[in-house]
Formats: C-alpha cells, sequence, structure tokens
C-alpha cells in the first residue's frame, strides 16, 4: 500500500511538471497580429469610430495604430507603414488630421517605402552655340628692324671723326665718319666711312680716338618705317609654320594691347644648334596691309601667338567642361527636367579658353561649366547664374 501511494506521488508530480511546461510554452509566445483587421480594437470614440486597432503583422497589411478619430468621424493619423513597404493605411505617419477632416502633411516615409528625393546638386550651365575655335602656338621674340645693317671702313686706323649719333636719320651714299689710316712716321689723308642704307642709326659702340679695324662695325643702320618680329619656333611645330600665317604679337611696354601680324619670312632649315626654325612676322592691319605703330620700337621683347588652326561655326565649349575620365573626354548636359546627363565626347582642337566638340554634344544642348565634377549620370540639379 506504501508503494502505491509513492508511485501516485511521482506520477502526479510528472503531470503538474508537463502541465507547466505546456503552460509556459503558450504563455511565453508573442501573439502574431493580424493581416486585415487587427487582434485588438480600443475604446470606441464618441463619433463611434475605432480608436485603436493592434499593431500590424508582419506581412505589413492593414492593421497597426490608428491616431484619434476627426471631427467629422474620418481617422485622422494612419498606421506606420509595415516592414515589406506596403501602408498599414495610406503611407507612412500622416500629421494630424485638421478639422476638415482631410489629412495634414505625410510623414517621411521609411526605408521600405519609396524613399526621399535626392538633393539637387548647384552647377552652372551655358547654351552650346556655333563659334570659331582657333589653335595657336604661343613663343617669345623680339622686335627688329625690317633692314639692319652694319657699316664697315674700307680701312684700318683711329676714328677720327663721327658724323651721326643714335637715332639719327641717314640716307644712303651719305659719309657717316672719317678714319684717319695714319701710322708712326707717315701721314695719309683721312679715308671716308659711307653708309650702304637709308635709315636710322640703332647703335654706334665706337668713340672717336678708337683704334678700328675693316672689321669693326662702327655704327649698325636699321630702316624703321617697316618692323618685323623674330622668333624662332620649335621643331614639333614647325609642319604648321607657313608664309602668310596669321599670328597675335603682345608688347611688355603696352601691356592689354594686342598686335595683328603674320609671318613674313620663312627660314628654309632649321638650326642644327637649338632645333628651331627663325621666322620673321610683319605687323598688319585687318585689311592685311602692312601696319606701322610709332609706340613700337625696335628692341621690345614680344609674345607671339602663332594661330595654327582655326575652325569656324562648330560648337565649342569651355575646356572646364570637359573632364578626362580613363582616357576618356566627358560632360554633363542639363534635360527639361533638370537632370544631368553623362555624354562622352569626341574633341578637335583647343585653345587655352575653348575647345571644339566634334560629337557628344548638340547645338542648343545647356553643358554644365561649373559643378560637373560632383555629378553622376541622372542627378537632380539646381542652376545658378
Amino acid at each position: 500500500m506504501k508503494k502505491v501511494k509513492i508511485v501516485t506521488v511521482i506520477i502526479t508530480l510528472f503531470i503538474a511538471l508537463f502541465a507547466v511546461l505546456i503552460a509556459y510554452t503558450v504563455i511565453g509566445k508573442k501573439p502574431q497580429g493580424g493581416g486585415g483587421q487587427g487582434n485588438a480594437q480600443g475604446p470606441v470614440s464618441p463619433q463611434g469610430g475605432g480608436n485603436a486597432q493592434a499593431r500590424q503583422g508582419p506581412d505589413g497589411q492593414a492593421g497597426g495604430l490608428q491616431g484619434r478619430q476627426g471631427q467629422d468621424g474620418q481617422a485622422g493619423s494612419q498606421a506606420r507603414q509595415g516592414p515589406d513597404g506596403q501602408a498599414g493605411g495610406q503611407g507612412g505617419t500622416p500629421a494630424r488630421q485638421n478639422p476638415s477632416g482631410q489629412g495634414g502633411a505625410p510623414a517621411r516615409q521609411n526605408p521600405g517605402g519609396q524613399g526621399m528625393a535626392r538633393n539637387a546638386t548647384v552647377v552652372q550651365v551655358m547654351t552650346v552655340e556655333p563659334g570659331t575655335i582657333e589653335n595657336s602656338v604661343v613663343i617669345n621674340g623680339d622686335v627688329l628692324a625690317r633692314n639692319q645693317v652694319s657699316i664697315y671702313p674700307t680701312v684700318g686706323g683711329k676714328l677720327a671723326e663721327s658724323r651721326i649719333s643714335i637715332g639719327d636719320r641717314v640716307v644712303r651714299g651719305n659719309v657717316v665718319a672719317m678714319v684717319d689710316p695714319s701710322r708712326p712716321g707717315e701721314i695719309y689723308s683721312l679715308n671716308p666711312v659711307v653708309s650702304t642704307i637709308s635709315g636710322t642709326v640703332l647703335q654706334a659702340p665706337y668713340s672717336i680716338g678708337d683704334t678700328v679695324s675693316a672689321q669693326s662695325s662702327l655704327f649698325v643702320i636699321g630702316d624703321l618705317s617697316v618692323l618685323r618680329v623674330e622668333t624662332f619656333v620649335p621643331e614639333r611645330f614647325v609642319s604648321s609654320i607657313r608664309q602668310g600665317l596669321g599670328a597675335l604679337v603682345s608688347l611688355e611696354a603696352l601691356p592689354g594691347e594686342t598686335f595683328l601680324a603674320e609671318v613674313d619670312e620663312v627660314s628654309p632649315v632649321l638650326d642644327p644648334a637649338s632645333r628651331t626654325l627663325r621666322i620673321k612676322l610683319r605687323f598688319v592691319d585687318r585689311a592685311g596691309r602692312t601696319f606701322t605703330d610709332p609706340r613700337i620700337k625696335a628692341g621690345m621683347f614680344a609674345t607671339i601667338s602663332l594661330i595654327t588652326r582655326t575652325r569656324a561655326n562648330v560648337p565649342i565649349i569651355p575646356r572646364t567642361s570637359a573632364i578626362n575620365t580613363y582616357g576618356s573626354w566627358i560632360a554633363f548636359i542639363i534635360d527639361e527636367n533638370n537632370t544631368a546627363r553623362r555624354r562622352v565626347l569626341e574633341l578637335g582642337i583647343e585653345n587655352e579658353r575653348f575647345i571644339e566638340v566634334i560629337s557628344g554634344i548638340r547645338l542648343g544642348e545647356m553643358v554644365v561649366t561649373a559643378g560637373q565634377n560632383f555629378l553622376t549620370d541622372g542627378d537632380p540639379v539646381r542652376i545658378v547664374e
């Protein structure tokens, strides 16, 4: 009898333990939200609409928490959006309803919805129009007289007389100096030095009493009525040089001014030491006639921009608009929706400011001139002046 009681107690304990485990399992589970109606309804508002429904289930269908009812009986704020991006009601969490019963401004949508709009990038643009572009080579040179000749005596001796000085005007055949060829114990008559050209005295390095020889240049006389600019072109640009090639000349002595010029003389050979080609240019007006400005003096330092190629009536864009990416040139244009569009370019000739576009951009399109380094294809933009 005592054994039976012990067995009964043990069985009863096992049954009680099993019941506790079942109860713990059932109670410990979290209830899942219903797909459509929700699990529980809150107290009813005075207008008869339900105030609260159960939170939304994992499937993102209606349910969730609804806000207080508006005065006309329509729901104010609606349920939060479900994890899969479908609205529990009609969006995320709209603002409280106004007295007319219509919802206020909607709240931000969560990552499961459609997302917020990207911020617009600030850019500057210009309309692509046809223009003329010139390719040029910039080199330095000197202003010289057209004809510049050194005057030599016919005999050696002492310079006994100098009849001209720097800046004087000389006519061909004039006697410009006298040389005394006398030697100790011998007296000879003075020997005249005659100018071989007409022009202006540019140099007079000797003074009266100096000993000179037949190889001494007593004077340098030049024709300043027509000036030339002499320069030396590097070998890599020689193929573009020809007579009549246009150029722009600026002078250190006349800042801010530019003079037209054209190639007038081209050396037939290169200097073997410097690998350069000597050329001379003359100043011209817009009609192509020889031009003389009294402010331009022989000996001035000049900067020459040789125009090697010219293209007219072609699409041109600023150099800053073109971006080199892995060997390809790209630019961004802006469409009618203020959206940036990436274009791959084929480029032509270029200069310091502009570049020719052969393909990739059409006339009339708006190309980005500033801010393009922060753009990707499809980005919204805001255009500023």
